[in-house]
This record gives C-alpha cells, sequence and structure tokens, in this order.
C-alpha cells in the first residue's frame, strides 16, 4: 500500500486518468512526482509501450528511487527528468509535445505557482489537456496547513489568463479538487 506522500493515496488515480483521457501512446508527464510514482506507474501501463510517461521533480532522491523501481519492473516508456518548474523552460521536455501535464498536489509546496502553471503550459501540445489537483480549502486531519492550500477560484483564474479553457471540475477523492484545462 502506498504512504500518505503528499497525499497522493489518497486521490483516485484511475478518476483521474479516465478524466484526463488518458490512453495508449499518450504523451502524459507527472509534474512534481515525488518519490513514490503513485501516478507515473499505472500511468505508464495505461500509455503502453508506444506511449511515454515523464516523472518530473526538483529533489534528484525522488528521481532516483523512480529510477530503481523503473529498473526492478523494467519499464521502458518512463523517463526520469529534473527540473525547476518555477524556471520558464527549464523542464527538458520538448515544448508542445505533452498530451497531458498533471500537477497533483504540487502548487501548494510553492509560492510561484503563476510560474509553475506556465512551465506545464508550455509542454502542453495544441489540445493537449493540463490537470490540476490540490487539497480542499476546507480543514482535514493532515496536509498543509489552510494558509498553503491553494483556492481553485485562483488556479481557475490564473490558468484562464494564460490562455487555457475550462474543460471539466470534478471530485478527486475526499480531501481534494481536480481541474482539467484544454490548451
Amino acid at each position: 500500500m502506498q504512504g500518505l506522500i503528499g497525499g497522493s493515496s489518497l486521490v483516485d488515480a484511475n478518476l483521474i486518468f479516465s478524466k484526463a483521457q488518458i490512453a495508449e501512446k499518450s504523451k502524459v508527464a507527472d509534474l512534481g512526482c515525488g518519490s513514490s510514482g503513485h501516478f507515473v506507474f499505472p500511468a505508464a501501463k495505461l500509455v503502453g509501450k508506444k506511449g511515454v510517461v515523464y516523472a518530473v521533480d526538483i529533489l534528484r532522491t525522488a528521481l532516483e528511487t523512480i529510477n530503481k523501481r523503473i529498473r526492478v519492473e523494467n519499464f521502458t516508456n518512463i523517463k526520469t527528468v529534473w527540473s525547476n518548474l518555477e524556471i520558464f523552460g527549464a523542464t527538458k521536455i520538448e515544448a508542445g509535445s505533452l498530451d497531458v501535464a498533471m500537477l497533483i498536489n504540487t502548487l501548494y509546496q510553492s509560492h510561484k505557482r503563476a510560474e509553475i502553471l506556465r512551465e506545464s503550459i508550455r509542454l502542453l501540445k495544441k489540445n493537449g489537456r493540463l490537470v490540476v489537483v490540490e487539497w480542499k480549502n476546507v480543514a482535514t486531519p493532515f496536509g498543509p496547513p489552510p494558509e498553503e492550500r491553494v483556492k481553485k477560484e485562483l488556479v481557475d483564474a490564473g490558468v484562464k489568463k494564460l490562455g487555457l479553457s475550462p474543460e471539466a471540475e470534478f471530485e478527486a477523492g475526499e480531501y481534494h479538487y481536480g481541474l482539467i484545462y484544454v490548451k
């Protein structure tokens, strides 16, 4: 069973993949993937041998852990990418190449949220989807302090300003909301 790393195990990966329309041959990035690969490995199974999943994080130790599991489980369609998502152009993935970019429990960890959104959007192809899943702004027995949680209205306003159109809003679990935008 997955631990509560970043609260990711509280979020239904299959629901997110379904809403984001991740399918065979898709190019997907988990931006701020963490060390558990909670979304990386199931996404890799969905996209198949002709798809690719990028596991992106700023913590090299997280990527080392992902790389070990890639080797042990013999995944050939996962690529780890070290990046600071707060810097536009820093992520070494071709601009305009992704079908889906996922920011799951990532934005609350930074005060440069607009920059992270800009970098995420840069990576998406036309009609690509940006998936944002964050902690609801309600009292919970765990998770980040309320003042660090990201209000969905702020995400919505920021993403629309950057040119994306809203596609869906959904409950991503008891403690999380999900938003999907199209480029």
